[in-house]
């Protein structure tokens, strides 16, 4: 795909998002801030945060408990690890599932933004095997896909926090910032 496809595409979803986080009952918008919601900020689209790249899968799958925002616990499998550089430094991150049979890779990190530009304890990448496989088996790891999780936008939500193994020195300026109507980040 070329940039300015990709670039349109990119824009067209955070719209989407935006008229879903306004409109809609399902959105994690509290009510008393929807009159004050003017859409979520985001960085600039930037193509070089946006890599190719192999999952190095780990031959076994072990269990990683990540703790929650409201004090519960989950379980979810290191599936692989992917390693790529920024600014010229060498950086790897993990991806993990939930369970031997989910599809999709769920990769939470922080970077040096994180807890100013962006909300402290972490922002979401999700991977869709359809959507973010290459025609070479490759996945495409954007940091301009980066989300805040639910909990960011309201109280009501619970999110794990970001293991340590993926917290990141280097700043990622991509993806979503923090919620400008967040009182509790």
């Amino acid at each position: 795909m070329e940039i300015s496809q990709w670039k349109t595409k990119l824009e067209r979803a955070r719209a989407s998002k935006d008229a879903f986080f306004t409109q809609q009952w399902q959105s994690p918008i509290p009510p008393q801030d929807k009159p004050r919601f003017k859409g979520l900020e985001y960085y600039p689209p930037d193509p070089s945060y946006r890599f190719e790249l192999e999952l190095n899968e780990h031959p076994e799958k072990q269990s990683v408990r990540m703790a929650y925002t409201k004090g519960n616990e989950q379980d979810f499998l290191r599936w692989g690890e992917f390693r790529f550089k920024i600014g010229g430094k060498k950086q790897a991150l993990q991806a993990y599932k939930s369970s031997h049979q989910e599809e999709r890779l769920f990769i939470p990190f922080k970077d040096a933004t994180s807890g100013k530009e962006t909300y402290g304890a972490g922002r979401y990448i999700d991977l869709e095997p359809e959507r973010d496989r290459t025609s070479d088996r490759k996945w495409i790891l954007d940091f301009n896909q980066a989300y805040n999780p639910w909990c960011v936008y309201s109280e009501s939500y619970t999110c794990p926090f970001t293991p340590i193994e993926n917290w990141l020195e280097v700043p990622i300026p991509a993806g979503e910032k923090n919620y400008p109507l967040n009182a509790h980040s």
